[in-house]
C-alpha cells in the first residue's frame, strides 16, 4: 500500500492497493500502441501529458469517497494540484496506470476486442472507512486497446458524462462516480455529426470512480469466433484466466456469495448470475422511473456490479414518448427508450454464454427466464408506486393505472418529469376551480402546437421515401441493406401527424388535453380514496404521500440543454455554468436541504454564464421547465 508522496499536501490522503493487478494477468509487453492483447485482463500504459491542464469542476461528495476533503487552506493550489495529477500529466505514487481488455457485442453483434480505448485504470484507493475504490482517467491517450482512435475525449462529452454521474448518483440510481473534470489547449480534431466538417476541440480528462470497472463483455475475452462476424476473443481456449476473473470478482465484490458456496463453484456461479441478473433488473428499472435512457447498452457497457457505466450519448426523455432513441446513431432504434428493459436481458444472455463452462448454460438460463422479468416488474411497480404517492396498498390495478398514466402522456405530449413532479399537489378533495388551476398547470407541461409540429416535421426527402417504398414493394433485400420498413412507417407517422396538426389550433389541443387528464386523474382519485380508506389518519397519510412523491420524483435532472448551456459556456472559457449545474444536481428534489439557495444561485450565476456566450435568450430558461424549442435541434452521437 502507497501514499502518492509526491502528490502534494492535498492528495497525499489517497492511499493505493491495486487488488486487481495482483489477483489478474497483466501483459507482460510494454507497448504502447494498439494491438491484440492475448492472455491477460490488463495492458500496462502511460497517460500522455497535456498542455497547460486547468479544472473545470470538481465533485467533494465523489472525492470523500477517497478520503479527500474539501480543500480547507488553499482551495486555488488544491484545484491546480487535481489539474495536474488527474489530467494524466503526473501520475501519482501508488498508482499503476493500466487499461483493461473487453470484448463485446456492439448493436448486437460481436466486435471483437474492444477494451479501453481511452480510459486508464490509475489503482485502487482505500477510502475514509477500508472500502476499495478504483480510480480511472478516461481520455488519458492512447492505450493497446484505441485502435484507430487518439486515446481522447473532449470537453463537450467530457461535462456531460461528469454531470450524469454525479446526477445519477443524486437521484439515487446505482452509478460509477466523476471526480474531476480537467480540460487543456491540447485540441484534437473530431467530426460531431458525421457530417464531413469536422473542428478541433479541447482534449478534456475525467477521473471516474466505482468499486469495479469490469463488465459483461470483460467475460467474452474467450469467446471463439463468432458465427455471423468471424471475430473472437483474444483469449480463446484461456478457461484458467475465466476461472481466475470468477474468483476476483466473487471474492472482492460478492463475498456473501463466495462464502455461501465455497465449497461448490458451480453454486457460487449460478448464485453470482443470479444476483447479477437481479441487481441489472433493478438498474434498468430505475432508469425508466426517471425517463433515463442509455444511448450505447452494449455488452461492453454493461457493469458486472449493476452500475450505470460509460455515459456516451445517453438522455433523459423531455417528452414522454417510449420509443424515444437518444443516440442520433442509433438509426434503427435497437436502444429506444421501451427496448431498454429487454436489451439488457439480451446482454445477460450474452454473459451467461461466457461463463461457460463455469456455468452450464441450462443453469444460467433457467435462471435468467425465472429472475430477470419478475425482478424488474416488481422493482419498477414498486417505484411508480412511490412516485404516484401509492404507499399503503398495492393492488393489482395499480400496473394499469401507471400505464394510462404513461399512455396519457404520450397522447398529451407530456412532460415526464414535470408532470410526475406536479402530481403531488393533487388531492382527493381538491375543489372544482383549484382543480381548473391544476389541470392548467398540468396541460401547460404538454408540447405546444408549434413544439408538436417541430417533433412530426418529416425528416426524409420526399423523393428518397418514394424510392424506398417502391424498394418496399419490389425488392424487399434490397431494403433491408439500406433502410428497414419501420423507418419507413415511422416516416409516415410523421407526414400523417404533420398534416393534422395544420389543421389544429392552440384551443382544439387544450381542450382535447384537458379531456385526457380529467380522465386519468377521476381514475388516480378513485385510488388515491382506496387509500383513505385503508388508514385512520388521513392528514398524516397526505403528508407522508407527498413526503414519498417529493423524494422520488426530482425537479430537476440533466436534460440536454441545461448540459448544452454549460457545455457552451465551458467552451467559450466560462466554468462556471458547469459547476452552478453540478450543484443543482446535487439536490434533484425539492425538499432537499439548502434547496432554495442552491436553486437561485445556480440560475442567477448560469444566466450570466450564457450571456457571456451571447446566448440571453438562453438563460431565461429556468431549470426545471420542459425544454425550449431550440432543444429539438439538439443530436448526441
Amino acid at each position: 500500500m502507497q501514499r502518492p508522496e509526491g502528490g502534494g499536501s492535498w492528495l497525499g490522503a489517497l492511499r493505493f492497493d491495486n487488488l486487481a493487478l495482483r489477483s489478474l494477468p497483466v501483459d507482460a509487453s510494454e507497448e504502447s500502441g494498439p494491438r491484440a492483447v492475448p492472455g491477460a485482463c490488463f495492458a500496462r500504459v502511460r497517460p500522455s501529458p497535456l498542455q497547460n491542464p486547468r479544472l473545470v469542476a470538481m465533485s467533494l461528495p465523489a472525492l470523500a469517497l477517497l478520503g479527500l476533503e474539501a480543500p480547507a487552506a488553499d482551495p486555488e493550489e488544491a484545484e491546480a494540484e487535481a489539474a495536474l495529477f488527474f489530467s494524466g500529466n503526473r501520475v501519482p505514487a501508488g498508482a499503476e496506470p493500466a487499461a483493461h481488455c473487453y470484448c463485446g457485442h456492439q448493436f448486437g453483434s460481436f466486435a471483437g476486442q474492444l477494451g479501453d480505448g481511452a480510459a486508464m485504470y490509475l489503482g485502487e484507493v482505500l477510502g475514509p472507512r477500508g472500502e476499495r475504490w478504483e480510480v480511472q482517467l478516461k481520455g488519458a491517450g492512447i492505450t493497446p486497446f484505441s485502435r484507430q482512435a487518439d486515446g481522447r475525449k473532449v470537453l463537450r462529452s467530457s461535462i456531460r458524462e461528469f454531470l450524469c454521474s454525479e446526477a445519477m448518483f443524486h437521484l439515487g440510481i446505482p452509478t460509477t462516480r466523476a471526480g474531476t473534470c480537467v480540460t487543456s489547449d491540447s485540441r484534437v480534431l473530431r467530426d460531431v455529426f458525421y457530417d464531413g466538417n469536422p473542428k478541433h476541440e479541447r482534449c478534456t480528462v475525467v477521473l471516474r470512480i466505482a468499486s469495479t470497472f469490469i463488465r459483461f463483455g470483460s467475460f467474452e475475452i474467450f469467446k471463439p469466433p463468432d458465427e455471423y462476424t468471424g471475430r473472437k476473443g483474444p483469449s480463446v481456449n484461456r478457461n484458467d484466466i475465466r476461472i481466475q476473473m470468477l474468483d476476483y470478482v466473487i471474492s472482492t465484490f460478492y463475498p456473501e456469495i463466495q462464502e455461501a458456496h465455497s465449497d461448490n463453484t458451480v453454486q457460487r456461479n449460478a448464485a453470482f448470475f443470479k444476483e447479477v441478473t437481479r441487481r441489472t433488473a433493478r438498474l434498468v428499472a430505475e432508469w425508466q422511473c426517471v425517463g433515463f435512457c442509455h444511448g450505447v447498452l452494449n455488452t461492453d457497457n454493461m457493469s458486472i456490479v449493476g452500475l450505470t457505466i460509460d455515459y456516451g450519448p445517453f438522455g433523459f426523455m423531455d417528452r414522454y414518448d417510449p420509443e424515444h432513441v437518444c443516440n442520433g446513431s442509433d438509426n434503427t432504434g435497437r436502444y429506444a427508450y421501451n427496448k431498454q428493459p429487454e436489451i439488457c436481458k439480451w446482454n445477460l444472455g450474452k454473459l451467461a454464454e461466457a461463463l461457460v463452462p463455469e456455468l452450464p448454460l441450462e443453469i444460467s438460463q433457467l435462471i435468467l427466464e425465472e429472475e430477470y422479468d419478475a425482478e424488474f416488474e416488481k422493482h419498477y411497480l414498486q417505484k411508480m408506486r412511490k412516485k404516484l404517492g401509492l404507499i399503503q396498498l398495492e393492488l393489482e390495478e395499480d400496473s394499469k393505472l401507471v400505464s394510462e398514466l404513461l399512455e396519457t402522456m404520450h397522447l398529451t405530449a407530456g412532460d415526464f418529469t414535470n408532470i410526475f413532479y406536479l402530481l403531488s399537489s393533487f388531492s382527493v378533495d381538491i375543489d372544482p376551480s383549484k382543480f381548473e388551476d391544476f389541470l392548467e398547470e398540468l396541460t401547460s407541461q404538454c408540447a405546444s402546437v408549434e413544439e408538436l409540429k417541430v417533433v412530426f416535421k418529416p425528416q426524409m426527402d420526399p423523393r428518397h421515401l418514394s424510392m424506398m417504398l417502391m424498394l418496399a414493394q419490389s425488392n424487399p433485400q434490397l431494403l433491408a441493406l439500406i433502410g428497414t420498413k419501420a423507418n419507413i412507417n415511422k416516416e409516415l407517422e410523421r407526414i400523417e401527424q404533420f398534416s393534422k396538426l395544420q389543421q389544429l389550433t392552440a384551443d382544439d389541443l387544450l381542450s382535447r388535453n384537458k379531456r385526457h387528464w380529467k380522465e386519468w386523474l377521476e381514475k388516480y382519485r378513485v385510488r388515491l380514496q382506496k387509500e383513505i380508506e385503508s388508514v385512520g389518519n388521513a392528514d398524516a397519510w397526505n403528508t407522508e404521500r407527498v413526503k414519498v412523491m417529493n423524494s422520488n420524483n426530482p425537479k430537476y435532472i440533466l436534460r440536454n440543454y441545461i448540459a448544452q448551456n454549460a457545455i457552451e459556456a465551458a467552451e467559450n472559457g466560462d466554468f462556471s455554468e458547469v459547476r452552478n449545474v453540478l450543484k443543482l444536481l446535487e439536490h434533484p428534489f425539492q425538499e432537499a436541504e439548502g434547496f432554495q439557495e442552491v436553486k437561485e444561485d445556480a440560475e442567477g450565476e448560469g444566466a450570466a454564464a450564457a450571456a457571456a456566450c451571447s446566448q440571453e435568450s438562453r438563460s431565461k430558461q429556468s431549470y426545471c421547465s420542459k425544454p425550449p424549442l431550440w432543444a429539438s435541434e439538439l443530436c448526441v452521437t
